[in-house]
This record gives structure tokens, C-alpha cells and sequence, in this order.
């Protein structure tokens, strides 16, 4: 893949998420309401995600009519170029709807199923970040680099939960033992911002069982460029199952404390 395609894909992408940003920042209803439920009721979509997805997908098959399209709300085209955009129009549609501020838009780009461009745009907090495969991580153009990594028993993880109740009640399982063994445990409710915030030092570390692929994608690329490891369970890449992302040196035994617990379970 050539640097001029990586350049074009990056613009594309921090475009589109400035936009759906300045849409969704700007643009919000003041009543604004659940449109719709997924996976439970409290899995909630907003007219916002809708719209936020249909903008987001307009402008990109606009300018590369031929590319795949994966979004949260539906969004599923196969393209032929060897590209497709992997999108998250809302990524913490809770915190949105309840004028929280960590939400965020989420853009990656892949080529050939390898992510190669990724953009996280945080419109409340006034932030954008991004990553193109080989050359590194930033926060609005200033690189970032994860934290060094602390004892275990000195770290900050961040993590998210479930909307099924048997998933919760397994996860709360997990943090009862995890928690006396790490300095404390942080719920952002954006894994994409979590992803991002191990990548820019405000965690040390970050797991979550669920994840799809619109939630992660542009985050972990951020992250590893930012240098930190990322992975599912031991010997894995991130999936569905579990998704582990952290500086080197408290990644590890985080893994291994995760695989233990079986986080991965339920």
C-alpha cells in the first residue's frame, strides 16, 4: 500500500469525523430520545447515531464509490477496491444521551482486512486522535506515546461492560477480584476514547469482553502506534471475546490475570 493512498484515506477519515462531530455536537436535540433498541433495553440507539452513520458513509462513497462500508447502525457494503471504512457513529451513545461528554466518532481504514488508518474525534473534549499504520500516534498533531509502565498494583485500567444481564454479572465478577490487585478501575463508557487513552498516557491499561469491530478498530491501531500491545487472550488478537490493550510490562500480567478470570466468558 502506497504512502499517497495511506494520506488520502487519513484526510478522508479526519474529515468525515470532524463533520459527523460538528453534527452531533452542534446538532443535538435538546429532547433527544431513543429511536430504537439493540441487543437489550438499555442498548440504545438515537436518531443522532442514524444520522451521524448516513453522513458519515455519504461523504466517503462520495469520494471512493468502490470502497467497503462496516458501520455500527447497519451501514454493511463489500466494495471492490480492497478498502473498506470500519465506523462507529456514536461510540458511547449513553454517555450522548445523557449529555455525558465522553463519546466520540470512530473511522478506521482498512486495506487487504489490515487497519491502516485510524481516527477517534472527541467533539466534547475538544480532541481528535489519529494514527496511520508505521508512522506513529496524535492528539490534535502533537505525537503520543503510552505511559511506562508501572507495578501492576500501581496501574489504572479502564474497562467497559455489557448490556445482557448474564454478561454483567459476570464482569462485576471479574472486577471484584481484579480490583485489590491495581490501583483503581476507570468506566469511560467509550471503548474508542479507553483505546485512545491508553494511547496518550490517561490509562495504563484497558480490557473489555464484547467489542465489535466498529468499537475497536481505530483505537487499537492508535494505541499500538502509540506503543502499546494490544491483543484478545494470550496468543490472540482483539475480538469479541476480549480485548486487551496496555503499556508493556503491565499488558502481560494483566493478560494473564484476565485469562485466569476468564473475562473472556459470558
Amino acid at each position: 500500500m502506497n504512502d499517497r493512498l495511506k494520506d488520502e484515506l487519513l484526510e478522508l477519515a479526519q474529515e468525515a469525523a470532524r463533520r459527523a462531530g460538528d453534527l452531533l455536537r452542534d446538532g443535538r436535540p435538546a429532547d433527544l430520545g431513543v429511536a430504537a433498541t439493540k441487543t437489550s433495553p438499555i442498548d440504545v440507539v438515537t436518531e443522532m447515531d442514524i444520522a451521524s452513520e448516513k453522513l458519515v458513509t455519504g461523504f466517503l462513497l462520495d469520494a471512493r464509490p468502490d470502497d467497503g462500508i462496516l458501520g455500527e447502525e447497519g451501514a454493511d457494503v463489500a466494495g471492490s477496491s480492497g478498502v473498506r471504512w470500519v465506523i462507529d457513529p456514536i461510540d458511547g451513545t449513553v454517555n450522548y444521551l445523557y449529555g455525558r461528554l465522553d463519546w466520540s466518532v470512530s473511522i478506521a481504514a482498512e486495506y487487504e482486512g489490515e487497519t491502516v488508518v485510524g481516527v477517534v474525534a472527541g467533539p466534547q473534549r475538544g480532541e481528535t486522535f489519529h494514527a496511520v499504520r508505521g508512522r506513529g500516534a496524535y492528539r490534535e498533531g502533537a505525537a503520543i506515546r503510552c505511559r511506562p509502565a508501572p507495578p501492576l498494583s500501581e496501574a489504572l485500567i479502564g474497562t467497559g461492560f455489557g448490556y445482557l444481564r448474564e454478561r454483567r454479572v459476570a464482569q462485576a465478577e471479574v472486577v471484584r477480584t481484579l480490583l485489590p490487585q491495581v490501583r483503581d478501575i476507570r468506566r469511560g463508557g467509550s471503548a474508542a476514547l479507553d483505546l485512545c487513552d491508553v494511547a496518550c498516557g490517561r490509562l495504563d491499561a484497558y480490557y473489555e469482553r464484547g467489542l465489535n469491530p466498529w468499537d475497536a478498530a481505530a483505537g487499537d491501531l492508535i494505541a499500538r502506534e502509540a506503543g502499546a500491545l494490544t491483543g484478545g487472550r494470550p496468543g490472540g488478537r482483539p475480538s469479541h471475546e476480549l480485548t486487551v490493550a496496555g503499556s508493556p510490562g503491565v499488558f502481560e500480567p494483566l493478560q494473564r490475570i484476565l485469562e485466569d478470570l476468564g473475562a473472556w466468558r459470558g
